[in-house]
């Protein structure tokens, strides 16, 4: 996500101006600005979710309708045999770029999983590090 949006989902002036300005004039519009505010980091993951859903879908539908596509015979045999073999050959492409995405997204996870690791790392190395009394327990 871009760093420098203006509305992005957290506690700055401008969404905050936006979630009582939007209860001003209709109060959905203010309600549904602060469920962007509390819940809006969760969208990504919920698009990437419902995008891989529709995909598996849209690529079921697709199989489904090239096979009854195939039924369908110009009465030229050379350009049946065309169609068939290209049609074919963009579906083995279409699994080809599936494979490669879910490799991709596999990538991505496992570096984010490795980065945490390493940040995670790095603070119990200095907090380990630090002599105990500059760690003063607080109470609230």
């Amino acid at each position: 996500m871009n760093q420098s949006a203006l509305i992005r989902p957290e506690w700055t002036p401008a969404t905050i101006a936006l979630m009582v300005l939007g209860f001003v004039v209709f109060w959905p519009l203010g309600l549904a600005m602060l469920a962007y505010i509390m819940f809006g980091d969760r969208l990504n993951g919920f698009k990437r979710d419902a995008n891989n859903k529709a995909d598996r879908w849209f690529a079921g539908c697709r199989r489904a309708t090239s096979r009854y596509n195939t039924h369908f015979a110009t009465g030229n045999v050379a350009f049946d045999d065309w169609r068939k073999a290209e049609l074919d050959r963009l579906e083995e492409e279409r699994r080809k770029l599936d494979e490669m995405r879910e490799e991709f997204d596999n990538y991505v996870r496992e570096l984010r999983r490795a980065k945490d690791q390493d940040e995670f790392d790095r603070f119990m190395r200095d907090r380990k590090s630090r002599p105990s009394g500059q760690n003063p327990v607080v109470d609230v």
